[in-house]
């Protein structure tokens, strides 16, 4: 059993860091406050690689694995959980769904420009009324001829208002519920298909978040992606790796909690001492720590497994669960660590809690993962 990461991930994970100290650390903030969607730090990233580490070199990707994704997703997230984020969701969610289950037409049109950041990448599966429950879904598309019409609205779509491709799942034959849900590639400027900003997030507020409305689109069977009724299943697949890369970003913002409090422990000085010095905050330290490593080696086992073809579903609830409820226990102490100054803007820990939540709740609550877990242990 071999923990360490492979020099090329060791070299990803260095640009990356030296990435944010430069582009990103000093306005992270400023993107939060303002709800501002950094679009050319974005695009910087685009043109590193870092937005098509899943797409293989025939489409201008990097022809990278998921732990590759991981570590860069980690390594973000310390210093923005919201950039983070869209690099999550671009790789592991949109791109994924049709660089796995698109035709070669589907690939070649798409792919090249989503793995260089020219166009972003976006995955509607949440709607207004259904969320945990995603086969409550009342998104349809009808077909009349050789095209479809879709109508509906899909909510809290993470690249709703930025992004240039979406995949969108809807129910093509209701009366079957899951085995009746098809998915299908929309593009910006459709007719019919529009977008609308959702602002005042308690946090991930400068990741661009937004509700899609489908009004009458009419799009060819060319579009389609997918087998017809398979969408159901095809998004499963595409949660398991997602919820590697929530893990990932739970685990980035728990390391950038510890260092910040890490750092602020050794220079505030209380009674005469560092409070470094008080076993009080050092137990919280060690907690953070410790539970921060647990948490990357369960994302780790789990994005190694899914590069290596095994089964890695139960894995990745796994990562997911114990990485986002962690994140938000160390981001809770890095607040306490701070006091005062931890409740205010002055310093990143506010932020990152703020940011902490949302990992127990998208890609499948905290909940979801629990009921998955139980269930593959039974099935055992």
């Amino acid at each position: 059993m071999d923990l360490t990461l492979p020099e090329s991930h060791r070299a990803l994970q260095a640009s990356l860091r030296d990435f944010c100290e430069e582009r990103v650390n000093p306005y992270a903030r400023q993107w939060d406050r303002e709800e501002r969607f950094p679009a050319e730090v974005v695009k910087a990233l685009g043109e590193l690689g870092v937005l098509g580490m899943l797409v293989s070199e025939e489409y201008g990707g990097a022809g990278m694995d998921s732990l590759a994704v991981a570590v860069a997703v980690e390594e973000i997230a310390r210093h923005d959980g919201s950039l983070a984020l869209t690099v999550a969701s671009h790789n592991g969610l949109g791109t994924s769904h049709i660089r796995t289950f698109g035709n070669d037409a589907q690939r070649q049109r798409y792919l090249p420009k989503l793995a260089t950041g020219e166009w972003l990448g976006a995955w509607g599966l949440t709607e207004p009324g259904s969320g945990s429950d995603a086969a409550g879904m009342k998104t349809t598309a009808v077909r009349r001829g050789d095209r479809w019409v879709l109508n509906g609205s899909k909510m809290f779509i993470t690249q709703g208002t930025m992004g240039q491709v979406f995949v969108v799942l809807a129910l093509t034959e209701p009366d079957r519920r899951q085995k009746g849900i098809t998915g299908f590639i929309l593009e910006r400027g459709m007719p019919g298909f529009s977008q609308r900003a959702i602002h005042g997030k308690l946090g991930m507020r400068s990741s661009d978040t937004g509700e899609l409305i489908m009004e009458n689109v009419e799009v060819p069977d060319s579009q389609r992606l997918g087998e017809l009724g398979m969408g159901f299943i095809n998004t499963l697949q595409i949660l398991d790796k997602g919820r590697i890369t929530i893990g990932a970003l739970a685990a980035g913002l728990a390391r950038g909690a510890l260092e910040e409090s890490a750092r602020y422990a050794r220079e505030r000085k209380a009674f005469g001492k560092a409070i470094a010095d008080f076993d009080a905050i050092r137990w919280m330290l060690a907690d953070m720590h410790t539970e921060l490593q647990a948490a990357r080696l369960l994302v780790h086992r789990a994005a190694m497994l899914a590069d290596q073809g095994l089964p890695y579903g139960r894995e990745a609830s796994m990562a997911k669960l114990f990485a986002s409820e962690a994140a938000t226990r160390a981001c809770n102490k890095a607040v306490q660590i701070h006091g005062g100054y931890g409740y205010t803007r002055e310093f990143p820990v506010e932020r990152y809690l703020r940011d902490a939540k949302l990992c127990e709740i998208g890609e499948g609550t905290s909940e979801v993962q629990r009921t998955v877990i139980a269930r593959e242990l039974l099935k055992s």
